[in-house]
């Protein structure tokens, strides 16, 4: 057995939480659209769990945040998948292993037409990423970079409201996904 004189974690020891929303309006849905530079990325609304941090506020709190949706404009958030991600991925430590909590909400079309166009994702050297929100029809979903891996799920709902009998989606692994 080898030991490391390093005192970090092993890579997917640490176990982050993260909610996200798949917010529609009838058959599109919202999606943050992430240019950078050689790759373009979606992501449903949402962000990480802080300590302590019950999750429906969490969702509520990223909802406000990242779309300026508050919860008297929506239906109530229903969980709809929970994606296991372990995936490698650039910087000095170790990536954690991270569940992610995707809810279910709906909005109206008056509602849609207040909500924010873009999100800023503040930077660590204090700066800000900038996301567009799209309106996306679900069905289309399967062919886009969308992550978590959502998208084949997603566009397989035959409409936005159809349940779902098996909240399990299949793990993002260094086999099926690569950091973009």
């Amino acid at each position: 057995m080898s030991t490391s004189s390093s005192s970090e974690p092993p890579p997917f020891s640490r176990v982050k939480i993260r909610v996200g929303a798949l917010v529609f309006c009838r058959n599109e849905v919202a999606l943050i659209r992430r240019d950078r530079p050689g790759s373009v990325h979606y992501t449903p609304p949402g962000g990480n769990v802080e300590p302590g941090e019950d999750l429906v506020a969490a969702l509520r709190r990223e909802l406000a945040e990242e779309l300026d949706l508050h919860p008297h404009q929506a239906t109530a958030p229903e969980l709809l998948w929970v994606a296991d991600q372990r995936v490698s991925r650039p910087g000095p430590t170790p990536p954690p292993r991270k569940l992610h909590l995707l809810y279910r909400l709906h909005v109206s079309p008056e509602v849609r037409e207040v909500l924010a166009v873009e999100e800023y994702d503040e930077r660590a050297d204090g700066g800000y990423e900038v996301g567009v929100v799209e309106w996306i029809d679900h069905r289309r979903t399967a062919e886009l970079p969308l992550f978590p891996l959502v998208g084949a799920a997603l566009a397989a709902l035959p409409d936005p409201h159809a349940p779902v009998t098996d909240a399990a989606l299949p793990a993002a692994t260094d086999d099926t996904y690569a950091w973009v």
